[in-house]
C-alpha cells in the first residue's frame, strides 16, 4: 500500500480522503434516517490509507443527522486530533482505536444502537436464531460479549472488545448494541444494515410467541470474507447516495 501511495500525487491522496470522507458521511446521515443512533453518541470510524496510521472519527457532540464529510476529525492511534475541528469522545477512542490496531481488516468500525439489535441485545442469552436465509450468512460472523457490564473507560477494555471480536465482523454487546466491522465503509454499513433488518424480522416472529423455524446447519455460509464478496454492498451505499443527493445533498460539502 505504501508504495502504491507514493507514486499518488497529493491531489491524488486528497481526493481519495474526500471519496471516503463522502462515504461516511453519507453512512452518518443513513443512520440517523434509521434510527440507529443514540442521541449524540455512537461512532463510525475508518482508518486512513498511508504510511502513518489515521483515522477518520465524528467529533464529539454531532447529531448524525447533521454530519457532512468536511465535519469528520483525523486522530493517531494515540488519540490526539490532527485534523478537523472538534474533540475525540473517549469512549470512542478506547473501542475504535484498539480495534483498528489489533485488526488490520478492520478498516472501517461501525459503532451503533439501532432498535433490534440493540433489544436483542437486552435478552438473556439471545442470540441469531438460523431462521432467515440472512442468518446462513451472518449468524458465522457474529460473536456476543456477555461481559462489557458498563461503559468502556480504558484501552484495556478497549483491548478485551478487540481480543473478542478476533475475526469476526459483528459483536453483538449485551445490554449495550453492536459493533460491525469490514475493509471498507460500504462492508461495514451493508452488513449493519442486513444485521439490523435479519434482526427485525426474528425479534416481530418471536413476539407470536410461537416457536421459530429452523433452517438446516448444513446450509451455513460459512463466509468469513468481506462481505462484500457475496452481497451488492457498494451497490447499496452507492443507492442511498443517489438519494442523499437528492434530498440532503450538503452531508458531501
Amino acid at each position: 500500500m505504501a508504495n502504491v501511495l507514493a507514486s499518488l500525487s497529493s491531489s491524488e491522496v486528497e481526493a481519495r480522503e474526500w471519496a471516503q470522507r463522502c462515504d461516511m458521511a453519507a453512512v452518518f446521515r443513513i443512520g440517523a434516517r434509521l434510527g440507529w443512533n443514540e442521541h449524540i453518541g455512537n461512532h463510525n470510524s475508518l482508518m486512513l490509507a498511508g504510511e502513518e496510521p489515521l483515522f477518520l472519527i465524528n467529533p464529539r457532540g454531532f447529531l448524525f443527522q447533521e454530519l457532512r464529510a468536511s465535519d469528520l476529525i483525523v486522530c493517531d492511534l494515540a488519540g490526539r486530533v490532527l485534523r478537523g475541528r472538534g474533540e475525540l469522545r473517549k469512549v470512542a477512542f478506547h473501542i475504535h482505536a484498539r480495534i483498528h490496531m489489533a485488526n488490520p481488516k478492520a478498516a472501517c468500525v461501525v459503532h451503533v444502537h439501532p432498535r433490534y439489535l440493540t433489544a436483542l441485545s437486552m435478552i438473556e442469552g439471545a442470540e441469531f436464531s438460523l431462521s432467515h436465509h440472512n442468518s446462513l450468512l451472518l449468524n458465522d460472523r457474529t460473536v456476543y460479549d456477555d461481559e462489557g457490564s458498563e461503559p468502556v473507560h480504558d484501552d484495556t477494555e478497549g483491548d478485551r472488545i478487540a481480543r473478542l471480536m478476533g475475526d469476526k465482523t459483528i459483536m453483538l454487546m449485551r445490554g449495550h448494541g453492536v459493533t460491525v466491522v469490514g475493509p471498507t465503509v460500504h462492508d461495514a454499513f451493508d452488513e449493519t444494515y442486513m444485521a439490523e433488518r435479519t434482526c427485525m424480522y426474528q425479534m416481530t416472529a418471536m413476539q407470536t410467541g410461537q416457536p421459530l423455524h429452523k433452517l438446516p446447519e448444513g446450509l451455513r455460509r460459512n463466509h468469513t470474507g468481506p462481505w462484500g464478496e457475496r452481497l451488492d454492498a457498494r451497490l447499496h451505499l452507492d443507492a442511498w447516495r443517489r438519494v442523499l443527493d437528492r434530498e440532503e445533498p450538503d452531508y458531501a460539502r
